[in-house]
């Protein structure tokens, strides 16, 4: 292709685009990496003799999949260089207005419920779920890009998705969802060690997103030991939906912005519990604190 791609091979690649981004998203949980992701395929594509691709989707899918892989093991082997990763992009909305389209896609598409339940599977679990069960790749494809044949393939994703449906379908923002909320912010608020476990699935997963770091805590007693940042300073808060799960956002008494929790609900019980205290990811939100 000696670097130029033809004007037919660029239109055919915009017009791919959005795809591309939307399969790297949903893999990876980041909007930052996706981009990356597409942006790679691109340069990759701009090296490739155009002559030797027979179906540019099917190329671009490949191609996209395999990048989104490596990202993933790079992960799993460098979990302190994935800055940012456990918790994937926030739209935060006050509980009480309607989010507008596109927000509702993404809160629906990659929820904070998801998220969890995707980073318990290996990083060729998680590509074959969301390439065959959300894009409908064919298995041949998917074996492709995780070097294994389509049976292979085949039996990866089927595990994904056994995984996938074996946890408890996440309670949405409805009045269970708020109550078992309600009765963890009491009981942290009480230093009710006791009333917290009642209210906290014993394998719950705690996620701080940082300044410096994410610092992930696992396990009902663990988190109930540090439930007093849950009940700190702030002066002001107000319901909010994260990613179209429930949650509050809180600010310090000058109306910086302190924190953003979100709750995820499987079963009466908080499964998961993501929290913001990263100032340049919270100063991104566009949301003033009540009067």
């Amino acid at each position: 292709m000696s670097g130029h791609p033809s004007d037919l091979v660029t239109e055919a690649f915009e017009a791919q685009r959005d795809r591309l981004r939307a399969v790297a998203y949903r893999v990876l949980g980041s909007h930052a990496d996706a981009e990356d992701v597409v942006q790679e395929a691109w340069m990759r594509l701009v090296r490739q003799d155009e002559a030797t691709i027979t179906n540019l989707a099917g190329w671009l899918t490949t191609v996209v999949g395999r990048i989104s892989l490596d990202v993933l093991r790079s992960r799993q082997a460098h979990p302190e260089a994935a800055r940012g990763q456990e918790l994937p992009d926030l739209v935060v909305t006050p509980a009480d207005h309607p989010m507008p389209d596109e927000q509702a896609v993404l809160a629906e598409s990659v929820g904070l419920a998801l998220l969890v339940v995707l980073d318990s599977l290996t990083p060729g679990e998680r590509l074959a779920f969301v390439l065959h069960d959300m894009f409908a790749v064919p298995f041949q494809e998917i074996g492709t890009i995780l070097g294994k044949s389509a049976d292979a393939a085949k039996m990866i994703a089927s595990r994904a998705r056994r995984k996938v449906h074996a946890r408890d379908r996440p309670a949405g923002p409805g009045r269970e969802h708020r109550e078992v909320v309600q009765a963890f912010r009491a009981a942290a608020v009480d230093g009710d060690f006791a009333a917290l476990l009642r209210v906290l699935d014993p394998d719950v997963k705690l996620t701080v997103d940082t300044s410096t770091g994410v610092v992930v805590t696992l396990g009902a007693t663990q988190v109930a030991a540090g439930a007093r940042m849950f009940s700190g300073e702030a002066a002001r808060h107000r319901p909010v939906l994260v990613n179209g799960v429930p949650g509050h956002m809180s600010w310090r008494p000058d109306g910086t912005p302190l924190s953003v929790i979100a709750f995820t609900v499987s079963a009466g019980r908080i499964s998961a519990i993501h929290i913001v205290v990263d100032p340049v990811k919270l100063a991104a939100i566009p949301l003033s604190a009540p009067a």
